[in-house]
């Protein structure tokens, strides 16, 4: 029986594509990985695992097969898909009438505000705010024919590894003077001792202690990473995703041949050059510059080849109906990504920073992987049975009730199959505890 997006892995009583949830759900899940990373040890050791921690044994594995497996190719998933609802968005909103334009970016205003208190707040890893404004900007031409969306993501993704190159080589030939090439060093990539321990000592502190550092980077984050790389990243993916939507590869409409090449190719074909790289940083002794302005460019696109390879897998998985009970606990993670995500940093820095167990800097990348399957299996969880009474995920009705200047509820019933609670009265109702409880 030919697959139908509309009846599995999740019915679409609001007309939702189910492939896009399930692969929503498994981007999300797939980004702690490297997330993980982030939220456990100093900012430097993310780009050079040389930086902090035990590199051998069991630590070098966990580290080799999160750097081939998911390093960047969660991220363009999900950027994808960002683009993807984009296009969703406003053809619903012009279906219905509406001023798609004035809604879409006051969708983007209140993610932007989102990201802002989750990063100089919480964490300084954010990517809403670079999402907001990245989608801003693909809006304006979310009614291209595919092949120029596809063809103007690629040129636009293609920015970055310019500019990358461009630092390694007036690094190398001394272009620029040498107190930016020494500031460039310290800050990306190999920190004096002092400033690491001190990053280490803050984190282990309270909230309040941990402020300075956490605002400090994330302003790195908005004024230099994001100029430098994650603008060109993930707008350049989005334009792909409109693509692949418009093309149905999202969709699980195209054939089981198809998608089987598709995996096939991408995971393989994807995987050739990130090994090179690794092999090549760690035969290099990971040297400045050449580690992170040339050979993290294999990475950089190897992971594009490779998440579409895991797009081909996940696509094939839904039209052949294999692993049916985790689709639909993916489907269901999924429809709750913006939730997730920030559920994922308020687990993870009350694990990791001072103001909870305290553990920053102290765990091994081993202990960090346990970590991450124990949150993710959390997620698949509890996600189902929050749909199981909800129609959506409580930042996603927060979300949409910002964006529309009322809540859901009043248009259409936020209850899930026959629960007749709303969120309001999650706040108040031990109930709620009891039936999650006695689930």
């Amino acid at each position: 029986m030919p697959f139908e997006a509309s009846r599995h892995p999740s019915s679409s009583t609001d007309h939702r594509i189910a492939s896009l949830d399930v692969l929503r759900g498994f981007a999300v899940l797939g980004i702690l990985v490297m997330n993980i990373q982030a939220f456990s040890m100093p900012e430097a050791a993310y780009l050079n695992p040389t930086m902090w921690g035990e590199l051998t044994g069991i630590n070098l594995a966990v580290w080799y097969l999160s750097h081939l497996l998911a390093d960047t190719k969660f991220i363009t998933i999900f950027s994808m898909l960002f683009g993807t609802g984009v296009c969703l968005f406003a053809d619903r909103v012009e279906a219905r009438g509406g001023r798609t334009a004035a809604l879409h970016y006051r969708r983007m205003f209140w993610l932007f505000g989102f990201g802002l208190a989750h990063g100089y707040l919480l964490w300084i890893g954010d990517i809403l705010v670079p999402y907001a404004l990245c989608g801003c900007l693909v809006f304006l031409v979310r009614n291209s024919q595919a092949r120029t969306l596809a063809c103007a993501g690629v040129a636009v993704f293609s920015v970055s590894t310019l500019l990358h190159l461009f630092i390694g080589i007036a690094t190398l030939k001394e272009v620029l003077p040498p107190e930016i090439i020494t500031e460039l060093r310290s800050s990306w990539w190999a920190p004096s001792e002092a400033p690491v321990l001190a990053e280490v000592e803050a984190y282990r502190g309270g909230w309040l202690e941990q402020q300075p550092l956490r605002v400090e980077g994330s302003l790195g984050m908005h004024l230099y990473a994001f100029p430098l790389l994650l603008l060109w990243r993930c707008a350049g993916m989005m334009l792909v995703g409109m693509a692949l939507y418009k093309w149905g590869v999202l969709s699980a409409a195209r054939s089981d041949r198809f998608y089987r090449r598709l995996a096939v190719v991408g995971i393989a074909g994807g995987s050739v050059p990130i090994i090179a790289g690794t092999w090549i940083d760690f035969a290099t002794g990971w040297s400045w510059p050449h580690s992170i302005a040339f050979w993290s460019q294999l990475n950089y696109w190897g992971g594009v080849v490779m998440a579409l390879g895991y797009v081909g897998a996940v696509m094939l998985a839904l039209r052949r109906g294999w692993l049916r009970g985790l689709q639909t606990r993916l489907a269901a993670v999924g429809r709750m990504a913006f939730t997730n995500y920030i559920a994922q940093t308020l687990v993870c820095t009350t694990i990791f920073y001072g103001h909870g167990i305290g553990l920053f800097g102290s765990a091994p990348r081993w202990q960090q992987a346990l970590i991450v399957g124990a949150v993710c299996a959390a997620q698949l969880w509890w996600s189902p049975i929050w749909l199981r009474r909800f129609r959506t995920g409580p930042l996603e009705w927060l979300w949409r009730t910002l964006t529309y200047g009322q809540p859901p509820g009043w248009t259409e019933p936020l209850h899930y199959r026959d629960c007749e609670t709303t969120p309001y009265q999650i706040i108040s109702s031990w109930r709620w505890i009891c039936n999650l409880l006695n689930y």
